[in-house]
């Protein structure tokens, strides 16, 4: 039989371990903390039978979490094929249809500016017609075409998957099932997408800009893409292909970035304001999908303008026997030498003045406003009437 004193010692001991942290190193204490980390834990049971319960719950949980997790099938690739035909055919028919002042744009920017030329976008188109007649205006657009309609493509693929995994990290971030993307997500998934699309075609473009330029009575002249391709690799070696490449991705992040960003975001204002939202609930109509278009390629093409100048002239720099619109037919001082992006932007605005950095802006206003919005209507209407499932705005 316990004494009385040994009853009272006991009871002291258990107060003292139980004002103690349970972390602490004491009997209670480490019972408590044991305790506690069973109670937590999945495994925490009474018994076998418990434990097998439990396990099996995990593995089912699982399963349906795995279940979604597909490979891809054909439906799914077939999908992916329409959404890049769908891109491609946006370019095409943008890029086409505003082939006249998209020539007159990259000549203005790379005429030698001590006897021009050409002094305007009327004078320009009208020059142009007199000497070289309406082919005149299409020169270079198949080589023109033949690098959008790829990079196109390549262009509203990305940004649609750029743009779905920046909303699912986005979504985990924050917490919120339903949130959307903001203005600044839809500019960061734009330049991924531009930057992706700009140096998977990078060598078309500028192989493509120096046909634009070169005229009839050039000293050499390349007779078509490939030659273009065999006459620079062989001339100025193949790194030659990618020259003005540095300025044309930092260009693509505020262009291309701004068009995704400005054309979504007006489509999502448009539509959260009911004096604007079609009363049926139905898609926008075309000439508002124009209109935001529109917008967000004067703001891109504003925006990114000077280093769109700084790299074209960045593709002629050791062009042999260049076009008589580059050297003035001899007759005056040769065309500037660049040795890179920054030494471009000095020279210019050194021997030019600052406005050189905007020349050929006019005729790119008046080509660049339709032609964004002829992109983006074209790629939604090819979409459905493909059959693709996801859009833009999804």
């Amino acid at each position: 039989m316990v004494s009385q004193t040994d009853a009272t010692t006991s009871r002291l001991k258990n107060n003292k371990y139980a004002e103690q942290d349970p972390s602490a190193g004491g009997p209670q204490g480490m019972g408590q903390g044991n305790t506690a980390y069973c109670q937590t834990s999945p495994l925490y049971v009474d018994g076998k039978d418990a434990a097998a319960t439990t396990l099996v719950s995990l593995a089912e949980e699982a399963r349906l979490a795995t279940q979604d997790v597909k490979a891809p099938t054909s439906n799914a690739i077939l999908t992916i094929c329409k959404s890049l035909v769908a891109g491609g055919v946006a370019g095409g028919v943008s890029r086409t249809a505003v082939a006249p002042l998209e020539r007159l744009k990259i000549i203005l920017q790379v005429q030698n500016p001590f006897n021009p030329k050409y002094s305007g976008t009327i004078q320009g188109l009208k020059s142009i017609w007199g000497s070289e007649g309406i082919r005149g205006f299409f020169k270079g657009n198949g080589t023109n075409c033949a690098r959008i309609v790829p990079n196109s493509a390549v262009k509203f693929y990305s940004y649609e998957q750029a743009s779905s995994a920046i909303l699912w990290a986005y979504r985990r971030q924050t917490g919120q099932a339903d949130a959307e993307l903001t203005p600044v997500l839809r500019l960061g998934a734009g330049a991924c997408a531009g930057i992706i699309a700009m140096s998977a075609t990078y060598p078309m473009d500028m192989v493509r800009g120096r046909l634009t330029v070169q005229t009839e009575d050039s000293p050499h002249r390349y007779r078509g893409m490939v030659h273009a391709f065999r006459t620079i690799i062989k001339e100025e070696g193949a790194r030659a292909l990618y020259k003005g490449w540095l300025p044309s991705v930092i260009g693509v992040i505020p262009y291309v970035g701004l068009n995704f960003a400005v054309y979504e975001s007006l489509k999502d204002w448009i539509l959260k304001h009911p004096q604007w939202r079609p009363d049926d609930g139905a898609d926008l109509a075309v000439m508002t999908k124009l209109g935001c278009g529109a917008a967000a390629g004067t703001v891109g093409q504003t925006v990114a303008y000077p280093l769109d100048v700084v790299r074209r002239r960045l593709q002629m720099v050791g062009w042999k026997s260049a076009s008589a619109i580059i050297t003035a037919d001899g007759q005056v001082r040769a065309p500037t030498q660049y040795t890179g992006m920054v030494d471009a932007f000095r020279k210019t605005v050194q021997y030019e003045g600052f406005g050189a950095l905007y020349k050929g802006l006019v005729p790119n206003s008046v080509k660049v406003v339709p032609s964004i919005a002829l992109a983006f209507v074209t790629y939604e209407l090819m979409k459905d009437l493909l059959g693709v499932e996801i859009r833009i705005s999804d």
